[in-house]
């Protein structure tokens, strides 16, 4: 049966054949066709350019597949591209590899590939390969994603972890938990009062502005705090730098609909997946700096300087309370939102 009067995805779109085939021109190179990705060759050859690679991959397995603020697709690739700008590389290219499970409704791909064609497009970042595999009914959960993409770091740049400087001022760029409560209330169904979104965002454009904004050398580390939340990827920070970081409660920016659904719920944003947010340690001298050119990207607009990186208890995140006490912030341990990318 064509895959033109098919509804749902069959065993035989992972054949290889002719349903394949079909799957391939009529959907995927309808909405991602480009003219690396159209030629169909076993392999992307991408001219060469300065700089030295980064490369990075991931999966995708959140459920629910759609919800406020995106969906798998837009998920896979603005993660991917967040991953890349973390190291400062300029994204060149991604991959999409797909596992589908038979019986999912081939509306319901077209839209997540539709998805992913305009979250492609809208970054700049093609996607020049793929592949896709169908597993039977039950062997998977509707759809899965891996992306692996390709960037480019400025030869002398240096942005990693181990970077950060006692002094180091800590910028947010905006408010944190979205993605997470979006998705823990979603496949819940609590439905509250606000605006509850994903906050799925690329985040490379503004990166790039940072580092041509700023004194060479200034920006010591990047990261984006996904799974495990703020507090998680500070604790990896601190751990790796050998420094102590403070953060002041006040002056972290939650969304008042998160806020009270973390209330309901009995759930710390500090640790909920943020999927369009970044960490930042600067140079003191030029923070101000760094926040203005933060705060005038569309993707910073709430950036916040949180706290500071001292030469304090090698390792610890301490957290300065608003009603003037303190607490030690550990690592998230265990899993209370299962799936969230």
């Amino acid at each position: 049966m064509s895959s033109q009067t098919q509804k749902t995805i069959l065993l035989d779109h992972g054949s290889g054949g002719l349903a394949s085939q079909e799957l391939i021109s009529s959907l995927f190179l309808k909405h991602l066709g480009n003219k690396v990705l159209s030629a169909l060759e076993d392999s992307a050859v991408m001219e060469n350019q300065p700089g030295r690679l980064a490369f990075t991959t991931d999966s995708y397995v959140v459920d629910p597949i759609f919800f406020p603020g995106g969906d798998i697709g837009t998920l896979a690739v603005h993660g991917t591209i967040n991953d890349l700008a973390m190291r400062g590389a300029r994204p060149l290219c991604l991959s999409l590899g797909l596992i589908l499970e038979e019986g999912l409704p081939l509306a319901d791909l077209e839209r997540i590939i539709i998805s992913i064609k305009d979250a492609s497009q809208g970054s700049g970042v093609p996607i020049v390969t793929g592949d896709t595999k169908v597993v039977p009914r039950g062997k998977a959960d509707k759809i899965f994603i891996n992306t692996s993409g390709i960037g480019l770091v400025a030869d002398g740049l240096e942005i990693s972890a181990t970077r950060a400087q006692a002094g180091d001022k800590i910028i947010l760029s905006g408010s944190m938990g979205d993605h997470g409560i979006t998705i823990m209330t979603r496949r819940a169904g609590i439905a509250l009062a606000g605006d509850l979104r994903s906050d799925s965002m690329a985040l490379h454009a503004m990166v790039q502005k940072l580092l041509a904004g700023l004194p060479e050398g200034t920006i010591h580390t990047l990261r984006d705090p996904t799974r495990g939340g703020v507090a998680t990827s500070l604790c990896e920070i601190a751990g790796s730098s050998g420094l102590m970081i403070e953060i002041e409660e006040a002056h972290i920016p939650v969304r008042a609909e998160v806020r009270a659904a973390c209330e309901i719920l009995g759930l710390d944003p500090l640790y909920l997946a943020n999927e369009g947010k970044c960490l930042t340690l600067v140079a003191p001298e030029i923070a101000d700096q760094a926040l203005a050119l933060m705060q005038a990207c569309p993707e910073g607009a709430e950036a916040a300087i949180i706290g500071t990186a001292t030469s304090g208890n090698p390792g610890r995140v301490v957290l300065k309370t608003t009603i003037g006490g303190t607490r030690v912030v550990t690592p998230l341990h265990g899993a209370p939102l299962p799936r969230i990318c």
